[in-house]
């Protein structure tokens, strides 16, 4: 008798659910459309900045490209341009696009595609940094010294010409082959340099494993686990370093928006030093907690369980808006416990509605200009609109997870799998939590548990249309 066909996950159920917006207004579109038809060039306020090699790294298939960046050895030190697709060139203040945009907030992706921040003839085309002629760009340079610090950060607008569109593998790949695009000449050293700085400062990597639903080739789809590559770790660093220029600018001029998260209280480090003690690590006198996460083995059961428990430092995230002539203060934590530093979002304004503001702060307060009162009124307002947007994103981003891992689980209701455990069963009776790692799967989990033993559970449950799963953990030795 032949099997019945695997389910399939409902992605358009998923942006039913939310209200995802399936299309742009007739005025927005007409906007964006007479936007993008304007091509601005270099001249008084914008630098023709065409002959600095950039490319873009990004998944493949992208066209969305925020980011162009280039890195270059320079005298015992580094150079670093990185330009970002300038948004405020093209979204006028007031109009239909900027509020359409404000409603939206961010760029939500699912599998079968993304419902987008901006119109795709801006955000795929007119305002992305594709490398098919001169674009509109904000312009970063940083000059760092041999020890990979910031020396001196400027920003202005300019124009730029991507030499190349490039992915992350591709970029391994050809460092793995001294074929590096020449534009990225000194990433290799900057990139390892900038990394052991975010450990100094306290930055909390938890480099769980990330899954992605990916075509399965078949018509259908299926989970994997993306595992982040160094290359990309090293362009990362990069937005990390822009991004806290960018908030030491608003910090020193007084007004802003960054993105913030509290350093972990003295309870959730007991907590979690706790755990690390129960999972068998040695936690080095003086050691931060960053660098207990960095020189954790690669994927043992007892790592995986100990970066789930650091998970419990990482609470509490937000975004401040201040200003000082308004009488609204910085935070007195401006930090992100994240990365250990202050930090505000200005590198991804394609897909993100907070970065076209902060940029624009940035470019005001280096000018020595004023705010304009339509961007110094909408900081307040963006704080709730982000923090909105985020959770969305992130919960859409979870249906479409469980409701993929529920369709490839269903018919396997009641088989065994092995499994680690992540977190045990608390108290209050909420189930525990473990990864199954073929097929990858992050799920509840009812019974005995210890945090980072390897156990034997059973399928309880796999429901394709709520993405809800449930494995169970029977007394030792009973399955």
């Amino acid at each position: 008798m032949p099997s019945s066909p695997r389910p399939v996950p409902d992605f358009a159920a998923v942006r039913a659910e939310f209200a995802l917006p399936d299309a742009f207004p007739p005025a927005v579109l007409a906007e964006a459309s007479r936007a993008a038809a304007e091509r601005p060039g270099p001249g008084p306020g914008r630098r023709d900045a065409t002959d600095i090699a950039l490319v873009t790294i990004d998944p493949p298939g992208s066209k969305d490209l925020d980011q162009a960046v280039g890195v270059e050895r320079r005298g015992a030190g580094f150079r670093v341009h990185y330009a970002i697709a300038d948004l405020g060139a093209v979204v006028a203040p007031g109009g239909a696009l900027d509020a359409d945009v404000r409603r939206r907030g961010q760029t939500i992706y699912l599998p079968d595609g993304a419902v987008p921040l901006h119109p795709p003839v801006l955000s795929e085309d007119a305002a992305s940094l594709l490398p098919d002629g001169p674009r509109a760009a904000v312009l970063w340079t940083f000059d760092l010294d041999g020890d990979g610090e910031v020396v001196a950060a400027e920003v202005e607008r300019a124009v730029v010409r991507s030499r190349a569109r490039l992915d992350y593998a591709g970029v391994q790949a050809d460092l793995a082959t001294d074929a590096l695009h020449p534009a990225l000449a000194g990433l290799p050293e900057l990139g390892p340099l900038r990394r052991a700085h975010a450990v100094r400062r306290g930055a909390i990597e938890l480099e769980l494993p990330e899954q992605e639903v990916v075509p399965d080739g078949a018509g259908g789809w299926t989970v994997q686990v993306r595992r982040r590559l160094d290359v990309e770790s090293w362009n990362a660093e990069i937005s990390l370093l822009t991004g806290m220029a960018a908030a030491r600018i608003m910090l020193d001029a007084g007004v802003g928006l960054l993105r913030t998260l509290p350093a972990p209280d003295a309870e959730a480090l007991a907590a979690f030093r706790r755990a690390a003690g129960e999972l068998g690590f040695a936690w080095p006198e003086g050691a931060s907690v960053a660098e207990v996460l960095a020189g954790l083995p690669a994927d043992t059961p007892s790592t995986l369980a100990l970066r789930r428990a650091a998970t419990t430092l990482l609470r509490g995230a937000g975004y401040a808006a201040f200003d000082r002539d308004a009488g609204v203060a910085a935070p007195d934590d401006p930090g992100h416990g994240g990365i250990g530093a202050p930090y505000a979002h200005v590198t991804a304004p394609l897909r993100r509605l907070v970065d076209r503001f902060g940029t624009e702060v940035c470019l005001a307060v280096v000018a020595g200009e004023g705010l304009p009162e339509w961007l110094r009124g909408a900081l307040p307002e963006l704080s709730e609109v982000m923090a909105a947007s985020d959770t969305l994103a992130g919960r859409v981003d979870r249906a479409c997870v469980d409701r993929t891992e529920a369709a490839l689980l269903h018919a396997h209701v009641g088989r065994e799998f092995d499994a680690v455990v992540l977190r045990p069963g608390q108290a209050d009776g909420e189930a525990g939590e473990v990864y199954v790692p073929e097929p990858p799967v992050l799920a509840r989990c009812t019974g005995d548990l210890t945090a980072g033993a390897l156990v034997r559970v059973r399928l309880q449950e796999a429901d394709p249309a709520t993405g809800r799963i449930e494995f169970a953990a029977g007394p030792r030795g009973s399955f």
